[in-house]
């Protein structure tokens, strides 16, 4: 990502533009008490939303995001709720990640395709890599406005290529606003055994 990039991110957290959802995503819930509690890395994870979640469920938490002013959020947050994860200020494209590193990986609402090998050797054996994002169609839905901020269809399955999927789907459901429709893709994928 550019500086300017960064920054316009810092603003629209700073100002109010962009407003985070204060839930965790559902996707994440639906798959928490099948994971194992280990270390857990949050991409891309903006006010802390799915990061604190995985901290009070008993994961050791880096959260990472472009945005200084979206973790400076998380963090006083996660001082509110009196539980403990680290933050990480980078810039995802280079976003530089030990092998082996992680036993649950989350991506909510992001997407970076040069970052999707990377991701896939920073899981330890038996990781879990969890990923929701926003999908490509020629219907009329929210989401990013352009194809280049959108998942092809499929694409979750080939960059999961070597793991385990145990889950994948994809979608058109309700948007939290009236009126409005996502295009979803979801997959759950496992480094190994997944434990069923």
């Amino acid at each position: 990502m550019s500086e300017s990039e960064r920054q316009s991110w810092d603003r629209r957290y700073a100002t109010g533009e962009y407003r985070p959802r204060p839930h965790p995503a559902p996707f994440l819930e639906e798959w928490l008490d099948r994971i194992p509690p280990g270390r857990a890395l949050d991409v891309a994870c903006g006010a802390g939303r799915n990061a604190l979640r995985l901290a009070e469920a008993g994961f050791e938490v880096e959260a990472v995001d472009i945005s200084q002013a979206a973790l400076d959020m998380a963090a006083a947050e996660a001082a509110r709720r009196g539980v403990r994860l680290s933050f990480r200020q980078a810039d995802l494209d280079h976003l530089e990640l030990d092998a082996g590193a992680y036993h649950l990986i989350t991506v909510i609402r992001y997407r970076n395709r040069d970052l999707w090998p990377r991701l896939v050797e920073a899981l330890a054996p038996d990781g879990w890599l969890l990923v929701e994002h926003h999908m490509t169609t020629t219907l009329d839905v929210g989401g990013p406005s352009t194809a280049d901020f959108r998942l092809d269809p499929q694409e979750l399955l080939s960059a999961c290529a070597g793991l385990r999927v145990v889950y994948y789907a994809e979608s058109i459901e309700p948007a939290d606003r009236e009126g409005d429709r996502y295009a979803i893709a979801r997959v759950a994928a496992c480094k190994g055994d997944p434990g069923f």
